[in-house]
Parts: structure tokens; sequence; C-alpha cells
């Protein structure tokens, strides 16, 4: 454990200016949140060599979490302990969470390897939120799906606020980038998955009546479009099924990680029955 009382001190490089999402971090990303933290630590303990660089704590952190440093010291894993102070002149804000970590990006697995062993699966067609996409994966992991696929336009689900927002779930989460969303989908179709498109346009299909008759049965694929614009048309054109929320009181649409939620809690009923 190494105390640090400068914010100048070269070890806190990772950490600087962390309120801009578009500052460059080359090869790696931040973990903030006991929550998170720990589950990266749990993926660790599965996987040689350790991808995690550093884990950054306040000294009150580091007086509670004793059980997270003699892990991090196993793995030999750097553990910087420096002032609330200093990591708000270093990270742009106060870290009142008291919990960072910089993790080395490893590399994506390719489409084949996600869908080798999945047979629910969230795509992901221009959602720019960050804390959309930490919600989809929360919810995703919550209710029975094994994997996202998220196209080019789609944000960093390992920025740190979408890792924060689904709890850690990021970092657990089978996930790849692809570069050309309609030849993935030919490819996801091709494995078996009927891929369902998720939309509030009138002659889609009502989920319940969907659920019923198994248009949500896996392997399934459930395409997300960004709040506002949702699924392009062309995207809409390739789905094999399109489904909607019922919704009262002038209502439109709901929140994308919301609607995820609704679709894949009656998937799950269904095939619990």
């Amino acid at each position: 454990m190494l105390l640090i009382d400068s914010s100048d001190d070269p070890l806190l490089s990772d950490y600087c200016n962390l309120t801009d999402a578009t500052s460059a971090r080359t090869g790696f990303f931040i973990v903030e949140g006991v929550l998170a933290v720990q589950r990266l630590l749990d993926r660790e303990t599965r996987r040689e060599p350790s991808a995690i660089r550093s884990v950054l704590l306040t000294p009150n952190r580091a007086e509670t979490l004793t059980d997270m440093i003699d892990l991090c010291e196993s793995f030999d894993i750097a553990v910087l302990v420096a002032s609330r102070d200093v990591l708000v002149q270093v990270t742009g804000f106060d870290v009142h969470r008291g919990v960072l970590a910089a993790v080395s990006r490893t590399e994506q697995p390719s489409l084949d390897a996600i869908l080798e062993d999945t047979q629910r699966l969230v795509i992901l067609e221009g959602i720019n939120d960050h804390e959309n996409v930490g919600s989809i994966f929360r919810n995703a992991a919550a209710l029975g799906v094994n994997a996202v696929l998220i196209d080019a336009r789609t944000s960093d689900p390992l920025y740190r606020r979408s890792i924060r927002v689904s709890q850690g779930h990021v970092l657990s989460t089978d996930w790849t980038r692809v570069d050309n969303l309609n030849s993935a989908l030919q490819q996801v179709r091709e494995a078996g998955f009927r891929l369902v498109g998720l939309t509030p346009k009138p002659q889609a299909e009502a989920v319940g009546i969907a659920g019923m008759q198994g248009t949500l049965d896996p392997p399934v694929a459930f395409l997300l479009g960004a709040e506002g614009p949702g699924l392009s048309a062309e995207t809409l054109g390739l789905c094999d099924a399109l489904v909607r929320i019922p919704m009262s009181n002038g209502v439109d649409s709901l929140n994308v990680a919301t609607s995820l939620a609704v679709v894949a809690s009656f998937a799950i009923a269904r095939n619990s029955e």
C-alpha cells in the first residue's frame, strides 16, 4: 500500500481528468465504486495475468476495505491511498465513493465467440447515453441475457459512468462491438437467432401477445435503439419481429433500459412456466 500526498505524483496519472468522457485513455479504463471494483476483483481471480493496473482509495476506505487490499496485494496490484482533496485535484470531481481502479483493456471477443454460448442477446444501435448503456447491462445481467452486441455509434460500455451505473455488470457480461451492424445482424440470424426489434410503432406486436406466441423464446436477439429516434428504418426492416409495450395516459415510450427489462421479464416468465 502506497501513501500519496501530491496530485503531481506520476502514480496517479491514470486518474487525471475523469470528468471528460472524450479524454484519451489509451489502452485502459477506470472503474468507480466499491461494488464495481469488487466485481472486477472477482473477475480477476479467474484470470491471469491481472489486467488491473492499480486501485486508488481514500484513507477512510483503506481502513474499511482491508479484504480488498489483501486481495489486491495477493495479485501484486498496486494499492494507492490519497486524500479526497488530492483526488479532487487529480480527477476533477469529488470522489465521494472513495474507490477507483485503473484497468488495462483487453481484446474484445469475436462475434462468433459471443454467439457460441448465448441464447439471449441484446443488440444496441446508436445508444450514446452512458447511463443508459450501463442500465442496459445491469438489466441484461439480471434478466437472463447472456451477451450484448453494440454498433459503432454506441457509447463505450467501459466509460466510468457506464460501469458505475451497471454496478460492474459491464465487467462480467460478454460483449463486443461491430463496425457493420447490418452484416452482424445477418450473422446473428444465420446462427439461429430471431431478431426482435423493440419499438413503440403501432404495427408492432404487444409484448404480452409476443410472449405467449413464442416470439421472445430463445435463441433471440433484442434490438434497442436510442431514445428519441429509436431503431433506424433499415434496422427495423431487418428484424424478424417488432414488439411494443402497451402504454396509457398519452405516454409514447419508456426509457430504453426499462423497455428491455419489461420485454426480458416477459421472456423469462414464459420460459419458467
